[in-house]
């Protein structure tokens, strides 16, 4: 339990970061929203999109090392990558010097989904982000590396 004095609901609603924790939050529904919408048009959720542009450009990675540079969790990723296997876009291989690892590769289609959407994907989101001046982007960056510390 933390020693700081309790507040009233009428203090802690007047809180100075609420602001800023609110217009986080919206610009994060802003950006997904945009983001879904466009990624949905090639028939990939999201996290199918997100596990395609990781292992793109890659020989592939076991599931842990797609969870870490993923933002999906374990549980979720075994559905992901069971949907991205039954559509034919990634497949499971098990190493010959270790069968207990399994690696997530993309398939050949798989490649080829990646090569078309990848690059019209973050040409989607330049136009966003362009909006911008490269030092407003940079600050954004610091200051959001510097909140992510805080927790």
């Amino acid at each position: 339990m933390s020693k700081t004095p309790q507040k009233t609901t009428t203090q802690a609603a007047d809180e100075a970061f609420i602001p800023t924790m609110r217009e986080l939050v919206r610009a994060y529904q802003a950006f997904s929203a945009y983001s879904e919408a466009h990624v949905r048009q090639f028939d990939l959720t999201p996290a199918q999109f997100d596990v395609i542009a990781t292992l793109g450009n890659t020989n592939g990675m076991s599931m842990g090392e797609i969870g870490e540079k993923t933002l999906i969790t374990k549980g979720t990723l075994t559905g992901v990558i069971d949907r991205l296997i039954q559509k034919q876009l990634v497949c499971r291989e098990i190493p010959a010097d270790n069968r207990r690892s399994v690696i997530v590769q993309l398939t050949q289609k798989g490649q080829q989904v990646f090569e078309q959407v990848f690059p019209v994907h973050i040409a989607h989101l330049k136009e966003r982000f362009e909006t911008l001046e490269p030092s407003e982007l940079e600050l954004l960056k610091v200051l959001l590396s510097r909140l992510k510390q805080a927790f």
